[in-house]
């Protein structure tokens, strides 16, 4: 247990809990707000607004587990049930990868190029975050998502109840479910992480089937672009989020299927992190 006793402040907590997280998380700070609002049911503003407020026990008990999980490995988004992804409150879990920020550029990219009446496809929706962003950002569009889950397609098909927003949910592995030049935009962003990549041992917890694809992290890309001609209409766009160092490997891909217009776009961090392009008419 952290602490001296019951009468410890929220700042005291917040100090105590940034000094046990320490190393373990590059966000130790964050990571102990969010923890702590979330024990006291309380926006991250409360903790500011009120550093001597003296949390009950039982609210130092749920933070002092929610802390012991982090230092296991947890991420916070799972111990909270929630993330945030292009202004929605998804719900998560194990059973899907956690939104990033950079699946935001992906959006933004799509939402510009998709019209009123266009049908959309997400392709191993996860959590439902692209479709339903877009869903949120063009109610006009009709938008699809697929997953080879049903436990991810739970989560989905829960956030889309919750946020009242329509989208079409089916099971298939990526462009499987989908019928023959059937959509105008297919989005994805699929596993593209190699095997035996270093960085895999700090996303332990998420699952490992939405993060690795092969010994170079390209087969997924490699199958969905494979798959995508036969089901966007003449002119469609392909828009798949890759990692920092494969953008030309995707353009190749791409090129090589029969796209034109073909291009990468880089992230806030001056990565190349989505590639994109259009089906010959």
């Amino acid at each position: 247990m952290m602490g001296d006793g019951p009468s410890e402040t929220v700042g005291q907590l917040l100090r105590a809990a940034r000094d046990r997280l320490g190393a373990r998380s590059e966000s130790a700070g964050l990571d102990a707000e969010l923890l702590l609002a979330a024990a006291l049911g309380k926006p991250r503003s409360f903790l500011y607004a009120w550093p001597d407020h003296v949390p009950t026990a039982s609210v130092r008990e749920r933070f002092d587990h929610a802390l012991t999980d982090r230092l296991e490995g947890q991420p916070v988004a799972y111990t909270l049930g929630v993330r945030e992804f292009f202004g929605l409150e998804l719900a998560v879990s194990p059973a899907v990868l956690i939104p990033r920020p950079d699946t935001e550029l992906l959006v933004e990219h799509a939402v510009a190029h998709i019209d009123a009446g266009h049908a959309v496809a997400d392709l191993g929706t996860g959590s439902g975050a692209i479709a339903l962003a877009v869903a949120h950002e063009r109610p006009g569009a009709r938008v699809l998502a697929t997953d080879a889950s049903p436990a991810a397609l739970a989560v989905a098909r829960a956030n889309a109840r919750r946020l009242d927003l329509r989208v079409d949910l089916v099971a298939g592995d990526w462009c499987a479910p989908l019928a023959d030049a059937s959509v105008d935009c297919l989005l994805c962003n699929p596993p593209y992480i190699a095997e035996g990549d270093p960085h895999l041992a700090a996303l332990s917890a998420e699952p490992a089937s939405a993060l690795v694809s092969g010994r170079d992290g390209l087969d997924a890309l490699r199958a969905i672009v494979a798959q995508a001609p036969r089901v966007l209409r003449p002119g469609g766009r392909i828009v798949l989020e890759h990692g920092f160092e494969q953008a030309a490997a995707v353009r190749a891909l791409l090129a090589e299927a029969g796209f034109r217009d073909i291009d990468s776009e880089r992230d806030l961090g001056g990565h190349e992190r989505i590639s994109f392009g259009r089906l010959r008419d």
